[in-house]
């Protein structure tokens, strides 16, 4: 398989302030410089694109020594938080600004999608905009025409062809906006975070169409998302932008879990207390908390169909009706439910270790906090209580999302039964 796009010590360095592009001063000096032979001097001053801390310089690298090699054919699925870069790549592949250093060398025709309706005018009807934006991406007219009608019924948008674009919705917009780079057949897609604004039969045709321009067409994908099911879904490998550099780069499942575990490692999924700093009253005292995979080992990142359990750990110091308990929220807030141990049994004083499982496909993916506590009946008391928070995340094989990539609604997704019969 050959190499379509090559990236060389790539990097963008972005000014401060409300002077983008510098000063005169700074123009004079970079120009002496280059007559000398000599490197720009503002390139050794730049810091990274954290935008978590202050910094002393006015120039920050946005990207820093970026190398990739992509074949022709592949979708490549691009991840990092805000600020990462992302953006920034894909738009100096689509030359919509220059590198500060480093070469792309692109072997075929590159089709940007980076906003909704990219290359469109409002003032303009959606078949004005089609032929435009065709000619914006180096098509000829009788290419366009060819794919005319291709474009229009997958946009879903026929009646509302011959309207300026300023009336479509926003859903719309994109609609048409995909529909024409993917139809006009570049060897290079490069789509940036478009997809959620379209409703699940539109992500539903979107996503079929990227996996039959890459593997039935042989055209080349670059696909940037913080949908992690979507990634995960179409991309066989991934590239993980940190601080505009290449943190990680592989097997989109691996790249993605390790992502997400950065991404939430101030989050703890365990905690162990010893005597002294326990959470207790007089009655009951927590002494650990864990979540656990169906193994019993401790696990940091759950996915929508694995099995996995709270295990709370606790004295009792008085004889008592009651036990442990968990009230399960986002981190939203929203109260999902709550589940009680069996309190009808008296408990004498001493240790206990209770579990309780979820079940696989009864969680949607999110970012949840689970309070487990020791209660007391009759009358019902809260005794100690502690926070723990965790992550589920979508799953490639999860037998409820089918060719749907866009976020499943709701908190729980379990896998209920249906029947249907022809009548």
């Amino acid at each position: 398989m050959s190499n379509i796009l090559e990236i060389e010590n790539l990097s963008k360095q972005y000014r401060l302030g409300t002077v983008g592009t510098g000063t005169l001063g700074h123009d004079l000096n970079r120009w002496w410089h280059r007559v000398r032979g000599k490197d720009d001097p503002y390139l050794k001053i730049g810091e990274t694109n954290d935008r978590s801390i202050k910094g002393n310089s006015e120039y920050v690298w946005a990207l820093k020594d970026i190398n990739l090699t992509i074949n022709e054919g592949e979708v490549l699925g691009i991840i990092g938080k805000n600020g990462a870069g992302k953006s920034t790549l894909l738009k100096i592949l689509s030359k919509v600004t220059g590198p500060t250093t480093g070469t792309v060398k692109a072997y075929g025709r590159i089709a940007s999608l980076l906003e909704v309706g990219t290359g469109f005018h409002p003032e303009l009807s959606g078949r004005e905009n089609i032929y435009l934006n065709g000619a914006i991406l180096g098509m000829r007219k009788h290419e366009i025409t060819r794919k005319f009608d291709e474009i229009v019924d997958f946009a879903g948008v026929e009646r509302y062809i011959d309207t300026p674009v300023k009336r479509y919705s926003s859903g719309m917009y994109v609609r048409l906006a995909f529909a024409v780079a993917a139809h006009l057949e570049p060897e290079i897609l490069v789509v940036d975070e478009v997809l959620a604004v379209g409703d699940a039969d539109f992500q539903k045709k979107a996503i079929g169409k990227m996996k039959d321009v890459s593997k039935g067409e042989g055209r080349t994908v670059l696909f940037v998302s913080h949908n992690m099911g979507s990634i995960n879904s179409l991309c066989k490998n991934s590239v993980w932008l940190e601080n505009g550099r290449v943190k990680e780069i592989g097997e989109s499942s691996l790249i993605i879990n390790n992502y997400l575990k950065n991404y939430g490692e101030a989050k703890s999924t365990s905690v162990n207390w010893n005597n002294e700093n326990r959470p207790q009253d007089s009655f009951a005292a927590l002494n650990s908390i864990r979540l656990i995979d169906s193994d019993m080992n401790l696990k940091e990142l759950f996915s929508v169909d694995d099995n996995f359990g709270i295990e709370i750990c606790y004295e009792l110091k008085k004889e008592t009706k009651g036990g442990a308990n968990f009230l399960l929220s986002t981190q939203d807030g929203t109260k999902v439910f709550q589940s009680l141990e069996n309190s009808s049994e008296i408990f004498t004083p001493g240790i206990y270790k209770s579990i309780c499982w979820f079940p696989k496909n009864l969680l949607n993916d999110d970012n949840y906090m689970i309070t487990a506590a020791i209660t007391t009946h009759n009358p019902t008391q809260i005794h100690c209580s502690y926070n723990l928070f965790f992550d589920v995340v979508d799953s490639k094989s999860s037998i409820l999302r089918g060719n749907y990539m866009g976020k499943m609604h709701g908190v729980i997704r379990p896998a209920l039964k249906w029947e249907t019969k022809r009548i």
